[in-house]
């Protein structure tokens, strides 16, 4: 078996090769995908979690990626862990144990990538980058590799600092600036991406032009919503898997639980437009916004990405 360490290989999981995994991983299908999640409560600290999230492609490979989230754990080193075990789906062989930051990053942004190949105008020239932790300049780069037409690049934090920084690190051939105004950056870009963990919604409706793709990626429990309804409201509405998102995401479940849409609202996921049962954007005037959810079989896709590159190393 196989010790991989993702952040040693991170300059060969490069965004083509990325997003390129995830279309045919999701024209192959998936057979089955789990989530188990077990917390410890504390009565006077933050309360423990061990996320578990299986796949299984019969007869190829199946896998989990193990997560623990220790938010009080007093350590100098990161509060969340990740480990993924791959393991071969034809006699359940261990392949491999892959950790490192690189590994859940980079599978996030491909997906958001994905998504946005089928959704953002092909000649959309600006991005809007909406929070700048460590997702960010990976969001920005997987974006830019399915739109190389973007050219200017907006960050907007709620720390201006924070935003500056990030847009002065990024060393790409394009103009990336920090910008203070977010509804005068939201109303020019042609994609907007929102990676933050913020509660209330932070984009508006009413700020989106037409023809714009939005990216929503930082929602990830039903207490926890980027756009408003208004957005929901004029845009059509895609996500990444259809099982998880519509129970688990707030910037779907909150719209559904309004009666602003229903579940059969969503055009589609990212297994109907790899598999062509849906074309993705219709029009140049259409508001796309797609929810990145996450999910163990995206996880899987790319640990077959990362095994294949560490075994050929």
């Amino acid at each position: 078996m196989l010790m991989v360490d993702a952040d040693k290989i991170a300059s060969a999981l490069d965004y083509p090769r990325l997003v390129e995994a995830l279309r045919i991983g999701h024209q192959r299908g998936v057979d089955a995908v789990e989530r188990l999640l077990m917390s410890q409560a504390r009565a006077a600290a933050p309360t423990n979690h061990l996320l578990i999230w299986p796949a299984w492609q019969h007869d190829d490979l199946l896998g989990a990626k193990l997560v623990s989230v220790f938010p009080g754990n007093g350590l100098p080193d990161p509060s969340i862990w990740t480990v993924y075990v791959l393991f071969d789906g034809r006699n359940g062989r261990p392949l491999a144990c892959i950790n490192g930051a690189e590994f859940t990053l980079r599978k996030t942004a491909a997906d958001s990538a994905l998504g946005a190949s089928f959704l953002a105008r092909p000649d959309a020239a600006s991005m809007l980058m909406v929070g700048a932790g460590k997702q960010a300049p990976h969001q920005i780069r997987a974006h830019c590799a399915v739109r190389p037409s973007i050219g200017s690049v907006k960050v907007w934090n709620r720390s201006p600092d924070k935003a500056r920084r990030l847009a002065e690190s990024l060393d790409l051939p394009i103009a990336v600036s920090a910008v203070a105004d977010l509804e005068g950056a939201a109303r020019q870009a042609d994609v907007i991406c929102c990676a933050t963990s913020t509660a209330a919604p932070i984009l508006r409706g009413g700020w989106i032009a037409p023809g714009t793709h939005i990216d929503l990626v930082g929602g990830f429990t039903n207490d926890m919503r980027e756009a408003d309804d208004e957005t929901i409201r004029r845009a059509s509405v895609f996500v990444d898997s259809r099982w998880f998102t519509v129970g688990e995401c707030g910037d779907i479940s909150g719209p559904i639980a309004a009666g602003i849409m229903t579940k059969d609202d969503i055009r589609a996921d990212l297994f109907d437009l790899c598999k062509g049962r849906h074309p993705g954007r219709q029009s140049r005037d259409e508001i796309t916004v797609f929810k990145n959810a996450g999910g163990a079989h995206l996880d899987l896709m790319v640990a077959r990405v990362v095994y294949n590159l560490a075994r050929s190393e």
